[in-house]
């Protein structure tokens, strides 16, 4: 049988070989006694098999609680475990509560990561993907050759429909190619998901019936599955081409309910991602992540950015943008988007670190608080990108181009 395989970095007080073997029974056939049902047979078919351990260093402080080292020296290593798909067929839900389920808790453990996953052809016949992905969101935003530029609308909460769709007028006029709700905004006091969409896509209609030109709105469908289902067929007859899903809170199930439906490229937002991963040695890596998702069916997801506002480093957005461009199941291509205190000082070093303009580049600030306003942050945007694949610095970027430019006097200091 076909079998899927988990890359752990873990921390023991014990035996390295002796813990591997704890979380390999814990998330298959054993338990922490023997049982007279576990038979030979029985263990052959479905218990979890250690495929590989490579150990690293051993420290003297455990990285999160569990059982105390007598020796007073914990043990570091890469595990890799597998699985015969028989234990849980083609669910997903199953998979990560075997892959990332209560082994977080064994007291064996004084850290535990997974770091990634490998699934067999076969969940490619099971699992359509992502139905747009790179190729899809640039054809229905007409973008080749170039990064995707976006912004996201900004107060976060607060705009009326009419204020928004105001803003989005602005931007579309800019040349903006996508724009999206905050992640806080789904349906509020002063501005119903209804009403909401019904301005802003007024307004992006009337700018593609006269440019020809559709923005992409990724507008905030997060809720409960029915809500979700209902709000996105308001989406589809509005003439909209996205919809966005805040994955970590409406779950695995429900976003692969929406995008099971089709129609709309979903832009998948990872907030709470910090919770997930931010400790070294707690919860999961981004490669194994963005698989999940993948299988599921997002088209697009954040992956932090280069010199971002957050904590995450630049090596590890760099690994991010790489896991995404990496071909799965003979094409589930997913779109990186990103985010995260980006103006265009930032994409020379991003093209340099990755080679790549298969990206959704989002700008809030950058464009929005431009010296020459959300016009002049779009076409400073797209001077940023050119200038980085022509090899220029930030410093020759701003001297040919004037929007550029004033985007290194307004944000090259902070």
């Amino acid at each position: 049988m076909e079998r899927i395989t988990a890359r752990y970095y873990i921390e023991t007080p014990f035996e390295v070989e002796r813990a591997a073997a704890v979380l390999a029974g814990e998330q298959s056939s054993g338990t922490f006694v023997a049982v007279p049902g576990e038979t030979e047979e029985l263990k052959q078919r479905f218990a979890a098999r250690i495929e590989t351990i490579n150990h690293l260093e051993t420290v003297s402080e455990p990285a999160i609680p569990g059982a105390k080292a007598s020796s007073g020296k914990y043990n570091r290593a890469e595990v890799e475990v597998s699985w015969s798909v028989e234990n849980f067929g083609y669910n997903l839900p199953a998979m990560v509560s075997t892959l990332q389920g209560n082994l977080y808790e064994i007291t064996q453990f004084t850290g535990l990561k997974l770091m990634d996953l490998e699934v067999p052809p076969s969940f490619g016949d099971h699992f359509k993907g992502p139905r747009f992905g790179i190729a899809g969101c640039r054809k229905l935003t007409g973008v080749q050759d170039r990064p995707l530029i976006g912004t996201i609308i900004k107060p976060s909460i607060g705009l009326t429909p009419q204020q928004t769709a105001d803003m989005v007028k602005v931007l579309a006029e800019a040349g903006i190619d996508f724009i999206k709700d905050d992640e806080l905004l789904v349906s509020s006091a002063n501005s119903s998901f209804e009403e909401r969409l019904e301005a802003v896509m007024r307004v992006i209609n009337i700018h593609a019936d006269k440019t020809g030109k559709r923005v992409m709105y990724a507008i905030n469908i997060s809720d409960e599955v029915d809500t979700m289902l209902r709000r996105y067929e308001k989406v589809v007859a509005s003439g909209n081409t996205c919809a966005m899903v805040s994955i970590n809170s409406v779950g695995l199930s429900g976003v692969k309910k929406v995008c099971d439906q089709g129609e709309l490229a979903i832009h998948g937002h990872r907030n709470g991602w910090g919770m997930l991963n931010r400790h070294p040695l707690l919860g999961i890596e981004f490669p194994a992540y963005q698989k999940i998702w993948r299988l599921a069916g997002v088209d697009q997801l954040h992956v932090n950015g280069i010199q971002n506002k957050f904590w995450e480093s630049d090596d590890s957005v760099v690994r991010s943008i790489e896991a995404c461009l990496k071909p799965m199941l003979g094409g589930y291509s997913i779109l990186p988007v990103v985010s995260s205190g980006q103006w265009g000082g930032q994409a020379p070093e991003t093209y340099r670190r990755t080679q790549t303009t298969d990206l959704l580049y989002m700008a809030g600030g950058g464009i929005m608080a431009h010296p020459d306003g959300p016009a002049g942050g779009v076409v400073a945007l797209n001077q940023a990108w050119e200038a980085a694949v022509a090899g220029l610095s930030v410093e020759a970027a701003a001297q040919r181009y004037p929007e550029f430019g004033n985007s290194v006097k307004k944000f090259g200091s902070n």
